[in-house]
């Protein structure tokens, strides 16, 4: 009776174009939306390379933290032109450059035109380099400090190899992370949770109140809980299909680059499924409501979810956690999102592990509410 009520139900599920739609189809149309909506603005937001002058005078030559600070910049930052003071008024006077740097007597200057995030960058950049020369500076003092016999050259060289060492301009950024992945990492969470509703249509198809089925199980002697394991694995065989078809759709298709920690991904995203899944066994028992009402119930709770996780702000999943952490920790939409983050941000997987074992305590507790309800369920007539 078990096989013979898992191939029903596969066979049901597929039948069902209304169902098809929200666990195939929308994701999909959503997906594609994200790629249209979002795929020039890093493009256009990308940080390129910039142009700046740097005065070529005596003390600048003698400063050799600001040199070696610079010459390992221009390869991932500036353009930069050394020249004369007059040359570089110039170039900034015709716009040819963000600006100029001048090093006068104990200061470095720099002069801009306007404020805009280049000349954000070149200022902070100065402000740190002057910060280093200080720093420089102190170390070279406690060294003399310490030292009897003093031997300017070698204690400079010592002091001016550790900056060296220290001065580098690291990428320790995900290559495959930006913040438009944000939105596929919703959508596969939102996609997870809409499994929600294949389990309330197949858990709908064992109700007396909702299925002639329902009708002939309620009067069976088979245990409800043998049926609800039957109709609990063919539902998620088909939200497991679904989910398969939104990774291949994105990578192949759209080209979206999960790096190489992709098991980890799949594997929260198979918890996070029967998370979605358990979560709409509980609605179809506990709501006694027709079944296009408890879709809307669905639907709305999963889009809800999908908000606070940030699928339409990247931002908001940081103001609930701030202000209301209790709704990250109940959510499952968070929950799965949060894993996926927590694979790119965290440098260990205790982060990743303990909203796995959320995800599965969250669907236990689904499963016993249901079983419970099915269990306390009884009809005068059917």
């Amino acid at each position: 009776m078990f096989w013979h009520n898992l191939k029903y139900n596969l066979m049901f599920l597929f039948k069902n174009k209304n169902l098809i739609f929200w666990t195939f189809a929308f994701p999909i149309i959503m997906a594609t939306l994200f790629n249209l909506a979002f795929s020039d603005i890093e493009k256009n937001e990308q940080l390129n390379k910039f142009n700046i002058a740097i005065v070529d005078n005596t003390e600048y030559q003698n400063d050799e933290v600001l040199k070696t600070t610079f010459q390992k910049l221009e390869k991932d930052i500036f353009d930069i032109e050394y020249t004369n003071i007059e040359k570089a008024k110039e170039l900034l006077e015709e716009k040819e450059i963000v600006g100029y740097l001048e090093k006068k007597e104990n200061n470095i200057n720099i002069n801009i035109n306007k404020n805009g995030i280049e000349e954000t960058i070149f200022k902070y950049v100065v402000d740190e380099i002057m910060i280093i020369n200080s720093v420089s500076k102190d170390l070279i003092n406690d060294e003399i400090a310490s030292n009897n016999q003093i031997n300017y050259e070698e204690i400079y060289q010592r002091v001016l190899n550790k900056i060296n060492e220290e001065i580098k301009l690291n990428d320790t950024s995900p290559s495959n992370l930006s913040y438009t992945m944000i939105e596929y990492y919703t959508l596969i969470a939102m996609t997870c949770l809409y499994g929600g509703i294949i389990g309330m249509t197949s858990t709908n198809n064992m109700l007396a109140n909702m299925s002639k089925k329902g009708s002939r199980v309620a009067v069976s002697p088979i245990k409800k809980s043998k049926l609800l394991l039957s109709s609990t694995i063919a539902s998620y065989i088909v939200e497991i299909i679904g989910v398969a078809l939104l990774f291949l759709y994105t990578i192949f298709v759209i080209g979206v680059d999960y790096g190489d920690k992709i098991f980890p991904v799949i594997l929260i995203a198979l918890i996070g499924s029967l998370a979605g899944l358990t979560f709409g066994i509980a609605i179809a028992t506990l709501i006694k409501k027709n079944e296009t009402t408890k879709v809307g119930i669905i639907i709305s709770i999963t889009m809800i979810c999908s908000f606070l996780s940030g699928m339409m702000g990247i931002t908001m999943k940081y103001i609930v956690d701030k202000n209301f952490r209790i709704l990250n920790l109940i959510n499952p939409t968070s929950m799965i999102t949060d894993g996926l983050y927590s694979l790119y941000y965290y440098p260990t997987m205790e982060r990743y592990w303990f909203n796995i074992i959320s995800l599965l305590i969250f669907s236990t507790v689904m499963i016993l509410v249901s079983l419970v309800e099915l269990r306390r369920q009884k009809y005068d007539s059917i």
